[in-house]
């Protein structure tokens, strides 16, 4: 069996991450600085011919997509299944007021995310149980193949917590999902290898004036 490539891409910086807002199914631009980001890392992976590009349907992650891949739109598999987690009433709401008005909730997002229960939205398991049957499909579909896929911190999380055999318990012990950041697996022969995970050696960190 031909080996298939997996690169899984966050999005860039958004104007929400900057003003540290819960963004999930709703959206906000990509920063100057999320931009570049996006631009360091398709320099890092010039060489790489990539013969499917997936990426959530919000537009900080098809932005993203188009910037490292070169490619317009209507040349990325644009899909629903990848988009961020849905976080029900927090979404466009700011961390620190949702810590202070829905401590209990807060505290199991971030501490139990077994057991978190969204208010309006998805809990973990909804995601896994909606992320999980794409990524298959994907990987089924474009054996062989280098797959780049653009989506967001919660969906890479589950996903790469699939590849480790994490529990949901520890999903978010380290490595940080960083805007822009890569995650490579691949996949052969029934296996598969995690390369990089939450990698940000294409940052340009002499870019000073952007941070």
């Amino acid at each position: 069996m031909p080996k298939t490539t997996l690169y899984i891409v966050r999005h860039g910086q958004t104007e929400w991450n900057v003003e540290k807002r819960m963004q999930g199914h709703k959206d906000s631009p990509l920063t100057e600085l999320g931009e570049w980001q996006a631009r360091w890392l398709s320099e890092a992976l010039a060489p790489i011919k990539f013969d499917e590009i997936y990426s959530s349907s919000s537009g900080r992650a098809v932005k993203t997509a188009e910037i490292i891949s070169g490619k317009p739109k209507d040349q990325i598999k644009v899909t629903d299944q990848l988009k961020e987690m849905h976080l029900g009433v927090w979404e466009g709401e700011i961390q620190a007021t949702i810590r202070e008005n829905d401590q209990k909730r807060f505290s199991s997002f971030w501490n139990d995310p077994e057991q978190f229960e969204a208010n309006g939205g998805e809990s973990f398991i909804d995601v896994q149980k909606r992320v999980l049957p794409e990524l298959q499909r994907i990987i089924a579909n474009h054996t062989g193949k280098n797959i780049l896929i653009v989506t967001h911190t919660v969906i890479i999380k589950i996903l790469m917590a699939y590849f480790e055999e994490r529990p949901l318990s520890k999903l978010w012990d380290p490595p940080y999902i960083h805007p822009a950041c890569l995650c490579k697996v691949e996949l052969e022969e029934g296996k598969h290898r995690i390369c990089l995970h939450g990698d940000i050696s294409h940052y340009k960190h002499e870019a000073v004036g952007l941070y």
